[in-house]
């Protein structure tokens, strides 16, 4: 891809294989790039924050941010961010929305997102959303961004520009790790697990996704599960 001029972005990059593959793309796409990690107090943050670090090592990433939104875990009222709630097994296709979705977490990491991109005078916010594969959560879909986007327009000083860029929104998972080897991105560095342990669980619904994902790529996942 050849790059815009001039060009600034801020990337959400949670350390998951969504986000790494959304951070490859958009180095690729500007000249400028800086990476932003939330703790939010998940499960798995202590694991989703050394993928972070390794990511940016591995793209000599030097400017980054790691910030905290301690709210959405003292709020509760999900299975990532609330122990009394288990999270659930082996099963993609239930039906509504699962215990794992984290109540508008998104739209708090894009205000914090834009907060960043506003002070660093970048106009892109690039976020690893995928609505058409992923465990259905609203604030996953392409109105939500597009609504969020207006809202950026009518909350930030004259003359700001900021666009939300989801690269694979429309990808399944298995065309994500396509375009991640066709990239280059260290994908053995990646976290996806629900679980905060030492190896994936393997069967998780993020597990799942991601297993299924390589699996229709028709190559390995390099990270090895403790149950697959």
């Amino acid at each position: 891809m050849s790059k815009i001029t001039p060009s600034r972005a801020v990337v959400l990059l949670s350390g998951g294989m969504d986000s790494a593959v959304t951070a490859a793309i958009a180095l690729s796409e500007n000249e400028q790039v800086s990476f932003l990690h939330i703790r939010y107090g998940a499960r798995a943050q202590e694991r989703e924050e050394e993928a972070f670090r390794a990511l940016c090592k591995f793209w000599k990433v030097s400017d980054f941010q790691v910030t905290d939104l301690p709210s959405l875990s003292s709020f509760g009222g999900s299975a990532l961010t609330d122990r009394s709630i288990s999270i659930p097994e082996g099963a993609l296709d239930r039906e509504g929305i699962p215990v794992t979705y984290v109540p508008f977490r998104n739209a708090h990491f894009l205000a914090t997102a834009t907060s960043l991109a506003e002070i660093r005078g970048a106009s892109r916010i690039y976020i690893g959303a995928v609505e058409e594969d992923s465990s259905g959560y609203p604030d996953c879909r392409r109105v939500f961004y597009d609504a969020f986007t207006e809202a950026i327009r009518q909350g930030t000083k004259p003359g700001t520009d900021i666009s939300i860029v989801t690269p694979v929104i429309t990808f399944r998972k298995s065309r994500i790790v396509q375009e991640g080897l066709r990239l280059g991105v260290p994908f053995v560095h990646t976290w996806s697990c629900y679980q905060g342990v030492t190896k994936p669980c393997g069967h998780c619904d993020s597990c799942l996704l991601r297993l299924r994902g390589f699996s229709g790529a028709g190559v390995s996942d390099p990270i090895e599960y403790l149950q697959s």
